[in-house]
């Protein structure tokens, strides 16, 4: 069953979306996701450092690339699927990060406490590197991924782009694949808690997170301060996600932008017969599909619909956001 799952969450390119939304999914199952730490691609170097794991991709072309942070979620470590997203933006131009997080050893075990200094380390890192522009950076993540990428973009300034692919407006509760309880944040800041928003429930016969976002006003110290970003935000999501309510979280996170009279735009992608697997790469055309793209919600032709349209609407974006400024943007 491991084996199935694995190639399966490969052939989709689903590593960075694959149950991580919180792992709910897996309670009534004997086992969580395989943790991965693959090697890099051709072309790629492995990081291996203390306090920074990932595969890191010099963007193709010439001259100091713009980079890009790659967050995949919470199945952890650093799977094929997200390595392969990797490989992808590279050849698009962009010089990527793949990062891991959590799950490895020296990382969290639970997704608990999950500092962000893990993040904003891994993008200064990125500045430092003779491949890249340190003016042109963006962070992008699925699911748990864009939780953590909307709570690093609000938090500093240096951004250029950020995409949010099924994301969420608040920070959530955290939880471990074992299901032991987990009564703390998903993320830490500076050693305190990340505020969060509780999860009210652990059955899994239905929608687990919606009855616990219907309080999210009662949290607002949850709510990921979106307003303070500085750069254009894209958020993708499929109406019929069955992980979690990413279409009116998105909708959330761009309201709160609106309100706010942004001058950066956010643009939302919202696919009606998509679920959670409705985003990443298109699938290569002539191969079968696999039946798990249904498994949190849309049609097989829904879901590969949306993902034939976001992909190359995302790396669209990325160029855009991410050209050179001219003179008179620069002053």
């Amino acid at each position: 069953m491991r084996k199935a799952w694995k190639r399966a969450a490969i052939a989709l390119g689903l590593g960075a979306a694959l149950l991580t939304a919180g792992g709910a999914w897996l309670a009534a199952q004997p086992w969580g996701p395989p943790i991965e730490l693959v090697d890099p691609g051709a072309g790629g170097t492995a990081i291996r450092l203390p306090e920074l794991v990932g595969n890191f991709y010099p963007g193709s072309g010439e001259g100091r690339r713009p980079a890009i942070l790659l967050l995949g979620g919470s199945e952890g470590g650093l799977g094929a699927a997200v390595d392969g997203q990797a490989r992808l933006l590279a050849r698009e131009g962009f010089t990527v990060l793949a990062l891991a997080y959590y799950r490895l050893p020296g990382q969290p075990q639970r997704f608990e406490l999950v500092p962000l200094e893990t993040f904003t380390r891994a993008l200064d890192w990125l500045k430092t590197r003779d491949e890249v522009d340190p003016a042109r950076l963006a962070i992008m993540g699925t699911s748990k991924g864009a939780e953590a990428a909307l709570l690093v973009a609000s938090r500093r300034g240096d951004l250029r782009a950020i995409v949010a692919a099924v994301p969420s407006q608040v920070a959530w509760q955290g939880f471990d694949w074992s299901f032991a309880p987990v009564n703390a944040s998903s993320w830490s800041e500076s050693g305190k808690p990340v505020p969060y928003l509780p999860i009210r429930t652990v059955e899994w016969n239905g929608d687990i997170y919606g009855p616990s976002l219907a309080e999210a006003a009662q949290h607002p110290e949850a709510a990921i301060p979106v307003e303070r970003i500085a750069a254009p935000v894209l958020l993708l999501c499929g109406e019929d996600d069955k992980l979690w309510p990413s279409c009116p979280m998105a909708r959330a996170i761009k309201a709160r932008r609106d309100e706010a009279a942004s001058q950066l735009a956010t643009t939302l992608l919202a696919y009606p017969d998509a679920g959670h697997f409705g985003v990443g790469p298109q699938l290569p055309a002539g191969q079968d599909v696999p039946t798990m793209i249904t498994m949190f919600g849309g049609t097989k032709e829904g879901n590969v619909a949306a993902r034939a349209d976001g992909w190359p609407r995302t790396i669209a974006f990325l160029k855009q956001a991410l050209a050179p400024r001219t003179i008179k943007e620069k002053r």
